[in-house]
């Protein structure tokens, strides 16, 4: 594809499926600053994109500030002075955070407290039982 979005190796997005649109940065800057858009404003609509449906299920199930609540990702750049710096840093952050989702971590299993480890928190216990007994006023 020439314009797509390659997130890895066998995943890539159509760039026609990413909303982006051109804005005035925040904050302070100099004389040009209300003239010129060069924040990026990024939208993906996850639910009607093209990812496989694990990769979509995993991105609307993230608890992201960046997720909307009708299924889409806004992504704002606005940290560099150029317009294609800006939208290269957003389609890199979309890349990125699709990417996370793909990564399927092995599920915790279980497992019970060796028998040296609890005999070594019963000694702690018993020791500092002793101690705080010797610390004791009583007399016998």
């Amino acid at each position: 594809m020439a314009d797509a979005l390659i997130i890895n190796e066998r995943l890539s997005i159509s760039e026609a499926e990413i909303e982006i649109s051109a804005m005035r940065s925040q904050g302070s800057g100099g004389q040009h600053v209300n003239k010129t858009s060069s924040a990026i404003h990024l939208r993906f609509d996850i639910a009607a994109s093209s990812l496989p449906s694990h990769y979509k299920e995993r991105l609307l199930g993230l608890r992201d500030h960046r997720v909307t609540d009708d299924g889409c990702i806004v992504i704002k750049a606005q940290q560099h002075r150029s317009q294609p710096l800006n939208r290269a840093e957003a389609l890199e952050r979309l890349a990125e955070m699709i990417r996370a989702a793909g990564i399927v971590r092995a599920a915790r299993k279980a497992t019970q407290p060796t028998r040296g480890s609890k005999r070594r928190r019963l000694e702690s216990k018993l020791h500092r039982g002793r101690v705080k007994a010797l610390r004791s006023n009583r007399e016998i």
